[in-house]
């Protein structure tokens, strides 16, 4: 049988040597809890400290800006109910707006936001998923805590103009965060040059292990912590640093951002070389986000007359693996929240397949799933009609 193709990388990535390396020796003699004052203890605050500093600079912030968190979700919601709870109670602002394609993780924050009184708000986005701009015009206004618009979607790829949203969120005295899990490592991210106050990233997503992310957070940006009991990271976020996974971050991100503008190339060519193939079997399948700026590493495709599980059982039997959109839609049968809000018909958006490339995509990879990809369709339509 083949080698297995890996087209899942949205989802998750392998945890590369280099950072597995960097982590093992605080799972043995480095073990030190980073609060305490003896040698051990020292030595853990060190390496915590100097993935801090290391974090930091491929963000271009300063070390105290960056607060690690258990995972991008974490870092969203802290971020959203952070930032509301702190501007509510000083400046009476009452209201959260994201965009309806956001991830999960920045709804399900703003949910909990009107849950505790305040006002939940939706941009309008276009077809492609592009955010309209007199809409943010319209909902970031003066009664406006904090907004959202996630920098690359997880589920189609499209990216959103940040840097322009973030100045205008500032013009209105409305604190910007962006949701940049997607977008580290494919998107040039500086925050010397770019004015968001907030921005979230995952270790999993760029070869670091699941169970680690970090929020940015610019000085001077109110956020109160959901969690209390300890003053670690200036009580922000209190708890045990969790070392080793810190150090793993921190060599992943290094890595990645070294890497970005030669892999991006990489995975750019591939993705079009696919989706030109399967355009060309398949006339008739629809590529969402298409049209507008995308990053180089997803393909959201639905070919009508098919339906997603069927398609992703079909594909994992072969030996491919993919996706519906979200990893966190994991076991849902539902169409996705990012194509319903596209206006994407139900028959359709239960046809997206999501293919994410990475670090084990080849060329030889692709070639087959252009080939195999168009004959599964064929199958699933004459079970569909027979």
């Amino acid at each position: 049988m083949p080698e297995p193709i890996y087209l899942d990388h949205a989802a998750t990535t392998p945890v590369r040597p280099e950072v597995f390396e960097a982590m093992q020796p605080f799972f043995g003699p480095r073990f030190g809890n980073p609060s305490s004052l003896h040698r051990w203890g020292r030595e853990a605050r060190a390496a915590l400290d100097e993935a801090r500093e290391r974090l930091a600079s491929t963000l271009g912030a300063h070390s105290d800006e960056l607060c690690f968190t258990s995972c991008g979700t974490e870092a969203d919601n802290m971020a959203l109910i952070g930032v509301w709870r702190s501007r509510r109670e000083r400046d009476g602002r009452n209201a959260a707006v994201a965009t309806p394609i956001e991830h999960k993780a920045v709804l399900g924050a703003l949910h909990e936001v009107a849950h505790e009184g305040g006002e939940e708000r939706l941009l309008r986005v276009d077809a492609c998923g592009v955010v309209d701009s007199s809409s943010f015009d319209e909902l970031v206004n003066d009664d406006a805590a904090v907004c959202s618009v996630m920098w690359v979607n997880n589920e189609i790829g499209v990216m959103q103009d940040v840097p322009a949203f973030a100045q205008r969120a500032h013009q209105r005295g409305v604190t910007f965060h962006t949701d940049a899990v997607q977008a580290f490592g494919k998107v040039h991210i500086d925050a010397r040059k770019t004015p968001f106050d907030l921005l979230s990233i995952s270790g999993h997503k760029i070869g670091a292990p699941k169970g680690i992310g970090a929020l940015f957070i610019r000085r001077g940006t109110p956020v109160a912590p959901l969690m209390f009991g300890g003053s670690q990271d200036r009580g922000r976020r209190p708890g045990t640093e969790n070392v080793a996974m810190a150090v793993g971050l921190a060599r992943a991100a290094e890595l990645t951002v070294a890497e970005r503008e030669e892999e991006c190339g990489r995975l750019n060519a591939l993705r079009e070389r696919l989706e030109a193939a399967l355009l060309e079997r398949i006339p008739d399948a629809v590529i969402h986000g298409r049209g507008a700026p995308r990053a180089p590493h997803v393909l959201n495709i639905s070919v009508p007359g098919t339906d997603s599980e069927a398609m992703l059982m079909a594909l994992d039997l072969r030996g491919v693996a993919c996706s519906a959109g979200s990893a966190c839609q994991s076991g849902s049968i539902t169409p996705s929240h990012v194509l319903t809000a596209l206006g994407v018909p139900a028959d359709l958006a239960g046809a997206a397949i999501r293919m994410s490339l990475g670090s084990l995509t080849t060329d030889e990879g692709v070639a087959r799933v252009a080939e195999l990809f168009p004959t599964l369709v064929e199958k699933a339509r004459r079970l569909a009609t027979a």
